[in-house]
């Protein structure tokens, strides 16, 4: 007797939001046929939202964060202390901090954080960027706020050296980020408190 399953072009977007992070068999089941059987579900907006994200959502030259023009809200912001400059290691880690409302100057997202293992070297990162934009703006403050795994602390301790050479003041998210711990989780408190203490 033949076994009953869900027709190829259901399993087929099962398996493709299986690929999603953070989404196990069981919950790309349950969406699949949510998008399928809902009414309110309207998955050709979905599919139209997820073109037009691509089409148009590109990296900020300046900083690396999501924008649609060549430079995103954040560095066209005259208000913004040119004088500080906060470095992450992804996009998404600056949401948390300006969630928090701890800082106001500028970011640099690195692209990821030195990892040998993984093949990731300093040729990788946005590191070229960050040190050009340091030499642009003597004196400033450069806020190293990658993670505090293993990788992070390496990524840390190899900016801190290549920026000791540099006219600037170079300083590290100390309290509050647990050890392990990925900016992305932080709550707004911790964020503020991790400002607060840095070193």
């Amino acid at each position: 007797m033949a076994r009953a399953d869900y027709p190829e072009p259901v399993t087929a977007l099962v398996n493709e939001l299986k690929r999603l992070p953070g989404i196990g068999p069981r919950s790309a089941e349950r969406i699949a046929l949510w998008l399928l059987q809902n009414p309110k579900a309207q998955p050709g907006q979905l599919r139209e939202a997820i073109h037009l994200a691509q089409a148009e959502v590109v990296s900020c030259r300046v900083c690396g964060f999501f924008a649609t023009h060549e430079a995103c809200p954040i560095c066209g912001d005259p208000k913004r202390d040119p004088g500080t400059l906060c470095v992450v290691e992804q996009a998404t880690d600056i949401l948390p901090i300006e969630r928090s409302g701890a800082f106001s100057g500028g970011y640099h997202c690195l692209g990821g954080k030195l990892s040998p293992l993984d093949h990731v070297t300093p040729e990788d990162l946005r590191i070229r960027e960050l040190v050009a934009r340091v030499e642009k703006q003597p004196e400033m403050e450069v806020i190293l706020a990658v993670g505090a795994d293993v990788e992070g602390e390496a990524t840390a301790n190899y900016l801190h050296d290549l920026l000791e050479e540099l006219p600037c003041r170079v300083t590290r998210l100390a309290q509050g980020l647990p050890a392990g711990g990925d900016l992305e989780h932080a709550d707004q408190l911790t964020v503020l408190r991790a400002f607060d203490g840095r070193r």
